[in-house]
């Protein structure tokens, strides 16, 4: 007969040592549990005696293949089951934000490149296959999706956000928690950790970790809000905190956020994970406790359940604390049964072991491969074409130019195991590959990422392809602008790859810790370009970044400009099919691009009094409006809209409005467009914003093809905190935007809420249904 899961763990409970206890709540790197170069074995002794909570990044703390993280986690496995007391399996995390991050895995686009697709359900597609890696060699949490709405471009995290919009947020981050969860834990689910609660994109200065000074109501009605869908429309299982101090409150020290709000008043019941070194940090970083003891106790009652990356300050400190009576043992046995409860909920006692056989069938398989070049393909964002684009196949000589052009490692985010590789000290410059003893290893095992050069070269081997580097992503060197000139009148035309490498090491421009004081391109690359469009020969500019940048010179001066943010492995692919039309760009931006830094943070959705300086509205040197706003992004092609109807004037809270209207392809070839439904409470109690995003949805349209598109709008999806923090949908006048973005309007309307003054709702709506016909 099984054993039910409340008295399995409850007859653990009962069994157990402080010691024991106390080890739930930790975690250990891999290396500090692995045990010769076979890794086949685990270092016993003194730091797995008494079990283990969890274990760190078994895949991305090595170099191993996937079949051998599988060996090494059932060699783990193994030794807890039957050499310690208590036979308690462990979990193992693993990051995974656009891919498993572990030798061999597939490298998906970025997040912020994945919300351009505007399709949440590709999300649950890519973390579906994300999730038969992971779960295959043996891992058992996800540290993603990130959940921070991101207002400000010069924090290096954007590119692992979906964007500036809560909605879109919410959507996608639930989809992408449903795929990586699959439909339950034990049965091969991956734990998903939503992050980083909360606060953490709205840092002072746009600086990772600096203290975040967020109001009231934009706390409740913009940066909770993806938080709230994922607990509860997608049942989250494990969140993160956010590292900084959130209106003078630590939030790793507070169990006013990590308890009271989060699951007093949310609902949330699985796991709170520190964020690494998080717990120290409230004592070395923070200065908001004197002593280790200290700051393990606040974090402990917080609510924060298992401290990583390592045993720190949950081991003696802790211990330490608990034997002073500066926390008491209730405290313990609540976190730790909540790590139980998971590690029941996971399978893992019945069984933690995994088929090693199996792994290579699971990795870099052709759908896989195939899957990441959809992403990529409907990513792509075109920013100008004066005609430029598509280019001709028949063209004769093409320079390529540009610190990207010629490197596939460019296309990758932060949390990929290449920018990984940085941190282990492997040199991957474009000329060297991966120069260190186990290079061979490396490149054997690496996913294929073309460079944009060599897929050029590959599909085009009629024309004469000319390269040059021109300079480094962030190194000041002008040394090869010769050279690059040079290239250029030497060709017809030229394609001009700048932007980013991210990742956490110094030599990144974007990823986590590399915040930008300015948006303008990272080194020299704004004077290569100058070089370059002097030379008079029609220049195509390709964005390979990680976050928005004010390309206002790019944009006067370029024929013609395509984002392709972080595309991941098939990124060359997607890109070069894209120039050459054999892809029609449809992706639209989901963080508004600044003119000037000194915008930021500067975002589509901004109350009436935003957005502008009153006045004269401009700044006394800039246009005040946005060089691209939320939701751009041309095509080949052009779309018509038409014939909005909106099914009644009259509705209130509890009912679903009808908002119809066609869309047409007006132009010469297939396209897909998102059309996107704005609403504006027009008056209201409070100031609302002077646009939101309620729905949307991706048309595919051949030419002098036109489709209805059907919006089933909540009314309480229009619902707001009032001044008491109460949900409520207020009566009165809405007026109904549909457009290209939210800068280009083609249909308004207006209905009317009636009823009383302020109608109380029970639960936020986080989507509109859609029809298409």
């Amino acid at each position: 007969m099984s054993i039910r899961p409340d008295d399995r763990v409850s007859n653990l409970l009962a069994q157990m040592t402080l010691d024991e206890k106390l080890a739930q709540l930790t975690s250990f790197w891999m290396h500090e549990v692995q045990d010769g170069k076979d890794f086949s074995s685990i270092k016993a002794g003194t730091l797995l005696q008494h079990g283990i909570g969890q274990i760190t990044r078994t895949a991305g703390d090595s170099t191993l293949e996937p079949a051998a993280v599988a060996k090494f986690n059932n060699a783990l496995q193994n030794y807890l089951v039957k050499e310690t007391r208590l036979g308690i399996p462990a979990i193992v995390h693993e990051e995974c934000c656009s891919g498993y991050m572990g030798l061999g895995g597939t490298m998906f686009p970025q997040m912020i490149g994945l919300s351009c697709t505007f399709q949440p359900e590709l999300a649950s597609q890519m973390t579906a296959e994300i999730r038969k890696q992971l779960r295959g060699v043996g891992a058992h949490q996800g540290l993603a999706p990130v959940l921070d709405v991101a207002r400000d471009s010069r924090w290096g995290r954007v590119e692992e956000t979906f964007g500036e919009d809560p909605i879109l947020v919410s959507q996608f981050g639930m989809a992408y928690i449903k795929g990586l969860q699959g439909e339950n834990l034990k049965d091969g689910g991956i734990m998903a950790t939503g992050k980083h609660f909360v606060g953490h994109s709205a840092s002072q200065g746009g600086q990772n970790c600096a203290p975040s000074r967020i109001g009231v109501h934009d706390l409740w009605d913009v940066y909770l809000a993806p938080f709230q869908a994922a607990i509860r429309d997608a049942h989250l299982a494990a969140i993160m905190n956010a590292y900084p101090e959130l209106d003078g409150e630590v939030v790793a020290a507070s169990r006013r956020i990590l308890t009271d709000l989060l699951r007093d008043t949310l609902g949330f019941d699985g796991l709170v994970v520190s964020d690494y070194e998080a717990i120290p940090m409230i004592h070395t970083y923070h200065r908001a406790a004197s002593l280790p003891e200290e700051a393990s106790s606040l974090a402990l009652r917080a609510g924060i359940d298992v401290e990583l990356p390592t045993r720190n300050y949950f081991g003696a400190p802790l211990k330490a604390a608990l034997e002073s009576g500066k926390i008491t043992l209730d405290f313990v046995d609540i976190a730790v049964g909540r790590i139980l409860h998971k590690k029941v909920e996971l399978g893992l006692f019945e069984d933690p072991f995994v088929d090693e056989s199996r792994v290579p069938e699971l990795f870099e398989t052709a759908p896989q491969r195939a899957l990441a070049r959809e992403i990529a393909r409907k990513s792509m964002v075109l920013l100008k074409n004066n005609g430029a684009l598509p280019l001709e196949k028949s063209i004769k000589s093409l320079a390529v130019i540009g610190p990207n052009a010629a490197y596939g490692r460019s296309f990758l985010g932060d949390y990929s195991y290449a920018a990984l590789l940085d941190l282990m000290g492997f040199d991957q410059t474009p000329d060297s590959g991966f120069e260190l003893m186990e290079s061979n290893h490396l490149e054997h095992f690496t996913v294929e990422t073309p460079s944009i050069l060599t897929t050029l070269r590959s599909v085009l081997p009629q024309t004469d392809i000319l390269y040059a580097r021109g300079c480094d992503n962030l190194i000041v060197d002008e040394s090869g602008f010769d050279e690059a000139i040079q290239v250029a009148e030497s060709a017809e035309a030229v394609i001009l790859v700048l932007g980013d490498r991210a990742g956490l090491t110094p030599i990144c421009t974007v990823g986590e810790t590399r915040d930008s004081v300015d948006l303008i391109l990272p080194g020299v690359q704004e004077k290569l370009a100058a070089a370059v469009f002097a030379t008079g020969r029609p220049v195509i500019v390709v964005l390979v970044t990680g976050r928005p940048y004010a390309i206002n010179t790019l944009v006067e001066k370029a024929d013609a400009i395509l984002e392709a943010w972080l595309p991941g492995e098939e990124g060359a692919a997607a890109i070069v099919e894209t120039l050459l039309g054999v892809n029609n760009p449809g992706g639209k931006l989901t963080m508004t691009f600044p003119r000037h830094v000194g915008q930021t943070p500067i975002y589509y959705n901004h109350k009436p009094s935003g957005g502008r300086s009153n006045w004269y509205v401009n700044y006394i040197n800039l246009d005040a409006s946005p060089l691209y706003p939320f939701g751009y992004g041309l095509s080949y092609t052009t779309f018509e809209y038409g014939n909005l109807s909106i099914e009644r004037k009259q509705t209130t809270v509890g009912e679903s409005l009808a908002i119809s209207f066609t869309v047409k392809n007006s132009g010469p070839v297939p396209g897909d467009e998102v059309v996107q439904l704005y609403t504006c409470d027009v008056y209201a109690s409070l100031p609302r914003p002077v646009k939101e995003l309620k729905g949307f949805t991706r048309l595919t349209l051949n030419p002098g093809e036109t489709r209805q598109v059907i919006f089933n709008l909540p009314v309480d999806m229009l619902a707001f905190y009032d001044d008491v923090l109460e949900l409520v949908v207020e009566s009165g006048e809405v007026d109904v935007m549909i457009g290209s973005s939210s800068g280009d309007i083609r249909l308004r309307g207006i209905f009317e809420i009636t009823g009383a003054k302020k109608m109380k709702v029970e639960n936020r709506v986080f989507v509109c249904p859609v029809e298409i016909r």
